[in-house]
């Protein structure tokens, strides 16, 4: 193990060639869409940096989402030149960061209990299936001193940093997020779609949140979180149509954009993080957002009533205790 971090170690300082990416979990069209923005020959700045070699296709059986793709989408990275490998410890060899890609959170944790061995990892969303695995996640990454992150490209979309920069605004003092709404069962309810949309709060809001409620309907969900300084956000999540909207609300005046901009500032973003070993979104602030995301569940289960981010992360905790996790 200990051999494996000083070679992330060396590989990453000499700069001498670009740095080898290896992807975990084939499942997904992030694989593909990631590897042609980071090995396209004429890749600019912190693409240029680094070069997907290698991938472990992973994938899990009983989710159709994941199953159904993990076979074309190998074939296809192996069709663009990158070595397909068995194992993760296989994988490991031959590069020097990885991109956890598994569309399913849930075999997350397992993964990244294999990879925390000091190379940078970034997640892909979601972080996990749910608060107390991501918990897990950043406690092994802080133990191992692997730098991980994770996000949304939903995180950088121009629409998103463009009201957050906007001085016409002035400082936000709240917004209103839509996004669309999908669920899977093996997930806490956001965490498998409406992360999107609650990155970009996120990203508007910085972290804060102290209380969430919900209200569900057939055509959207909508959640409201209230922030200890007393701003207020919204998520509403769209289960008709797919389309995404942001409006800021700030102490000089508010301001509207909408739509998805591509995964190239994610990218950049994630290339830049693979040379520089900084995440960054601290691991706090993706802690804190899925105990919003939990937040939102637990409301609906207590009629719509506010609930707490602090006691989502008190429970979580107590979970892991009961698992055998200890606090380092």
């Amino acid at each position: 193990m200990a051999a494996l971090v000083l070679s992330a170690d060396l590989s990453l300082s000499t700069g001498a060639e670009p740095l080898r990416a290896g992807i975990v979990g084939c499942d997904t069209s992030h694989v593909i869409a990631f590897t042609k923005l980071i090995n396209a020959s004429d890749a600019t700045g912190p693409r240029a940096n680094v070069e997907v070699v290698v991938a472990y296709p992973g994938g899990s059986p009983d989710l159709p989402t994941s199953a159904d793709r993990v076979g074309p989408y190998t074939e296809e990275l192996r069709g663009m030149g990158i070595e397909i490998v068995d194992s993760i410890p296989a994988l490991l060899e031959k590069c020097d960061v990885v991109l956890l890609e598994s569309v399913d959170g849930r075999p997350h944790l397992s993964q990244f209990e294999q990879l925390a061995v000091g190379k940078p990892v970034f997640i892909d969303k979601p972080a996990a299936a749910n608060l107390a695995d991501v918990i897990a996640i950043f406690r092994l990454a802080e133990k191992t001193k692997t730098p991980c992150f994770s996000s949304s490209g939903l995180r950088y979309c121009s629409a998103v940093t463009k009201l957050a920069a906007d001085p016409a605004i002035g400082d936000i003092t709240g917004c209103s997020v839509a996004s669309p709404f999908e669920t899977e069962p093996h997930h806490i309810d956001l965490a498998w779609y409406g992360v999107h949309g609650v990155e970009a709060i996120y990203a508007l809001m910085s972290p804060g949140c102290e209380a969430v409620s919900r209200v569900n309907s057939s055509t959207a969900t909508l959640v409201t979180g209230r922030w200890a300084d007393g701003r207020i956000a919204a998520w509403r999540g769209l289960k008709d149509y797919g389309d995404y909207a942001f409006t800021a609300f700030g102490a000089k005046g508010m301001a509207f954009d909408r739509g998805f901009s591509g995964y190239e500032p994610l990218v950049d973003e994630i290339c830049t993080f693979f040379t520089t070993r900084n995440p960054p979104v601290p691991a706090a602030e993706t802690i804190e957002m899925f105990a919003f995301m939990e937040a939102a569940d637990e409301s609906l289960r207590r009629d719509s009533a506010l609930v707490s981010t602090k006691e989502m992360i008190t429970r979580a905790e107590q979970q892991l205790a009961d698992k055998g996790q200890k606090k380092d």
